[in-house]
């Protein structure tokens, strides 16, 4: 009884851990969609500086309140993270304007391969027949449903492949360091968003300019707009919060392909909210795909080898030896 209860458990904090991070991720990308096209807030990258300082007060408040402990993170691994976040963030809205939409949802979908073979690589672990289908079944349908025009160019395909590695490595790096140095969400947030906070603050506004050639300190600020950013950064606490505790309880991979439920969710809503123009056969047929993927994935997954770490296998000699010593232990026991 004991063990399914904690296996209930688990299930239950899974579910309420992912839905924290769909809410907090379709929000922001609502409010965010509202400030830039409706408000003319251009500035992405300083806005995520900003988000980042937002989650660096909520850090400093709960350690102050005690519920972040004191925790070590070595300088080297933390300047590692940080700049493969911040190459992440610079990527994606670099790629976003110097490639085509079709491409660059391509490249999004990409990051799922990448992430597997960081796993396979780094971590030795080995998936299964049926949740490698299931991932190629998440990638067709999201495919289906977002990707239309598809045109490529040389510098945008250098942008794109920066920013597939760098989000990759970042999302592999939030498991790696949790599991390394028994960090929790809060404690690794507490350590890396500081950095990024400094960083992005200090490179934005001139990224900002270079991509949209204007300056976030000659923008119209007024009560409405203001509003709108405090809100998107309140809402980004949680959504970097929610993306450190899915990648803790799950992995990169895990949180890639569930992620793309948010790309549906957006879709839905955006029919839902401003109408059924874009809403065809062949988007609808790409979102059931997607989700029949998903439940396939979250089956094969967690099936008994469909998805598990290697181990390092003795030779056969020390392998025979130990099973004979073993052998002989039994029978004397049981003598």
């Amino acid at each position: 009884m004991a063990p399914t209860s904690k296996a209930d458990e688990k299930a239950t904090a899974d579910a309420a851990a992912w839905m924290f991070n769909v809410v907090t991720s379709v929000g922001i990308i609502i409010v965010n969609k509202a400030l830039m096209a409706t408000y003319g807030f251009s500035f992405a990258t300083t806005l995520t500086g900003l988000h980042f300082v937002t989650t660096t007060l909520m850090t400093v408040v709960l350690r102050w309140l005690g519920y972040v402990q004191t925790s070590h993170l070595p300088f080297p691994e933390l300047l590692k993270f940080v700049i493969f976040a911040n190459f992440s963030i610079v990527g994606m809205n670099v790629s976003l304007m110097w490639n085509s939409v079709g491409f660059y949802q391509i490249a999004k979908l990409s990051m799922i391969p990448v992430s597997c073979l960081l796993e396979v690589m780094l971590d030795k672990i080995r998936y299964s027949r049926d949740t490698k289908l299931s991932i190629a079944v998440v990638l067709l349908g999201v495919g289906v449903c977002t990707v239309t025009d598809v045109s490529v160019n040389a510098r945008g395909f250098i942008a794109a492949f920066i920013a597939v590695w760098s989000t990759s490595m970042q999302q592999y790096y939030v498991h790696f360091l949790q599991r390394k140095y028994s960090l929790s969400s809060f404690n690794l947030l507490g350590h890396t968003a500081p950095a990024q906070a400094a960083s992005l603050l200090l490179l934005g506004p001139f990224l900002d300019y270079w991509l949209t050639n204007k300056r976030v300190d000659g923008y119209n600020y007024n009560m409405v707009s203001v509003m709108f950013i405090i809100l998107s950064c309140t809402i980004a606490v949680g959504t970097n919060l929610s993306q450190f505790i899915c990648i803790g309880r799950f992995t990169a991979v895990s949180f890639q392909v569930l992620g793309h439920m948010k790309t549906i969710f957006v879709l839905m809503m955006g029919f839902f909210f401003f109408g059924k123009e874009g809403l065809n056969l062949h988007v609808v047929l790409g979102m059931v795909i997607a989700v029949v993927g998903m439940i396939w994935y979250g089956n094969a997954s967690a099936k008994p080898g469909g998805k598990e770490r290697r181990s390092h296998s003795l030779p056969a000699t020390r392998q025979q030896k130990q099973s004979s010593l073993s052998e002989s232990t039994e029978v004397d026991g049981k003598v």
